[in-house]
């Protein structure tokens, strides 16, 4: 997985082509780190069919903000610079985040 920032977040997901999975999450937040062995695994399974990326908010508050990333964890699917589909705070566990993968997926 990817680790992006306020610098990259524009050229690695918003510009980037096909479907980008990014995974919002900040140092303190217990939830986050309980699902990223979750999106870890999701990203071997699907890697090669989408692009999977993480950002920790708490370096870049205004770009989550511009995001309306107002909760923790959220999980956003993007493609073509624009939001499909969100998950967050209890919705985001790896089986919502897997069907919310293949439903993009077309599977």
């Amino acid at each position: 997985m990817l680790l992006v920032d306020k610098d990259t977040f524009q050229a690695e997901v918003l510009e980037a082509p096909g479907l980008v999975l990014v995974d919002y999450f900040g140092d303190g937040c217990v939830p986050c780190q309980a699902l990223l062995p979750d999106v870890e695994a999701l990203a071997e399974q699907y890697g090669g069919e989408l692009k999977f990326v993480k950002l920790n908010t708490s370096g870049a508050r205004r770009l989550a903000i511009t995001q309306k990333v107002l909760g923790l964890p959220t999980i956003t699917l993007y493609k073509g610079g624009e939001k499909l589909e969100e998950l967050t705070k209890d919705d985001a566990v790896k089986e919502k985040i897997e069907a919310m993968i293949k439903k993009a997926l077309g599977k």
